[in-house]
């Protein structure tokens, strides 16, 4: 204790350094006795209990202190930085780096209903959005009855979340998630939103002939594409358009699809065989090509695009809506899609020789990793019966029992 100029006292506790020498750490001035005890009785402790260098010992809790206090600061500038906009961004381009198809089709969206219409909230730090911040959103193309639009953000916007929390545990995952810090999801209460618009269309064998017959006599390569596209099964367009020269197997006349559809990381090798009119299809549609894509109306240099696809078919339609062809509504390729397994289905073809022919509904280890060809027969007459009910022969089905999973 020590009296300073004006009476107030100044107190100190003195203590012995690890070296023998002797030193004082002030405790404070102007305080109360009992208070200033007290003080040095916590000092006196904490030197009993192993910190016999105190002064450093305190310099040390203080620079650590201030370093913890730093890096919040930069946690929390990395907050203001991670924004629901960089999510967003960061997810697209983790889908791009997985080789998704639908990246481009997401980044379209995103920009569209998130960035342009609602700017503050892009710029929102990710960690302090709400689910009341994102209710706007969806309302907004609701209202504009844009509900499969809404519906997809609600998607986007779920996954973005849920893939950056699963990033800070995953090693592989792409850092730019994985920066984005967050703990929580609060688009994984936004309400599942009902388009209105059940996906239960499948063509009369009256409307399928009739399509068939306008294609049929297209010489031109859009009208082999549009052959080619129904007699593969009616394959997904975004699928077909990756196949290339070496998914060709001349001798046994099958392409290859790599089907990435999902959450697979690798994709699933699905095979469909030609028969012989698919493989005319395939010669018009191509003509002397030079590029590398199979699916193409430009000699292989560019695959058809689903727009391209959708382009012609429309126009199909509209020439068969004008000529009264049409028993039904207008149609989509995924009421081709789905068509072909109602009508397999009806020819006597089981649920598991359809799921081989689209490649969909096939799980476990023996249906992920079968032979290319271990159902080879069966599609094949599937896809025969598909050619001559669209030729309106009478499709005469042969039972092939399938082979059992070794």
């Amino acid at each position: 204790m020590r009296k300073l100029a004006g009476g107030q006292l100044k107190f100190y506790y003195r203590y012995t350094k690890p070296n023998g020498q002797r030193d004082r750490i002030a405790i404070g001035t102007g305080w109360a006795l009992a208070d200033a005890r007290e003080a040095a009785a916590a000092l006196s402790r904490r030197y009993q209990s192993g910190d016999r260098d105190l002064r450093q010992a305190i310099a040390d809790e203080a620079a650590a202190a201030e370093r913890a206090k730093a890096a919040e600061a930069v946690a929390t500038g990395r907050r203001q930085k991670a924004t629901l906009g960089a999510l967003m961004n960061a997810y697209v381009e983790s889908l791009k780096d997985a080789g998704k198809v639908s990246a481009g089709g997401v980044e379209r969206a995103v920009k569209l209903h998130l960035e342009r219409a609602w700017p503050d909230l892009w710029a929102m730090p990710a960690a302090q959005v709400e689910l009341d911040d994102l209710i706007p959103v969806m309302a907004r193309l609701i209202k504009a009855g844009k509900l499969r639009e809404a519906g997809k953000m609600r998607s986007y916007l779920r996954a973005a979340y849920a893939s950056a929390i699963r990033a800070k545990q995953d090693a592989a995952a792409p850092d730019a998630l994985r920066a984005v810090n967050l703990s929580r999801n609060p688009a994984h209460d936004l309400a599942t939103i009902d388009s209105g618009a059940p996906r239960n269309h499948a063509l009369s064998i009256a409307d399928l002939r009739a399509y068939w017959r306008r294609i049929a006599a297209m010489t031109d390569a859009r009208g082999a594409m549009l052959r080619f596209h129904l007699l593969l099964g009616a394959q997904r367009i975004k699928q077909m358009a990756r196949m290339v020269d070496a998914d060709y197997d001349r001798d046994h006349a099958s392409v290859r699809i790599l089907d990435i559809k999902g959450r697979r990381k690798r994709p699933r090798l699905h095979f469909v065989p030609l028969i012989d009119h698919s493989l005319a299809a395939l010669q018009v549609m191509r003509g002397e090509a030079d590029g590398p894509y199979l699916f193409s109306i430009t000699g292989g240099l560019r695959p058809v695009t689903y727009d391209v696809f959708r382009g012609a078919l429309d126009k199909v339609v509209d020439d068969m809506a004008a000529c009264d062809e049409l028993e039904g509504p207008r149609f989509t390729p995924g009421d081709l899609r789905r068509t072909v397994e109602t009508r397999l289905a009806a020819a006597g073809y089981s649920e598991e020789v359809r799921g081989h022919v689209q490649s969909h509904g096939l799980s476990g280890v023996q249906k992920r990793h079968y032979n290319m060809y271990e159902y080879d027969a069966e599609k094949r007459a599937a896809i025969a019966a598909l050619y001559d009910l669209l030729t309106g022969k009478a499709a005469t089905i042969t039972p092939i029992r399938l082979k059992k999973a070794v």
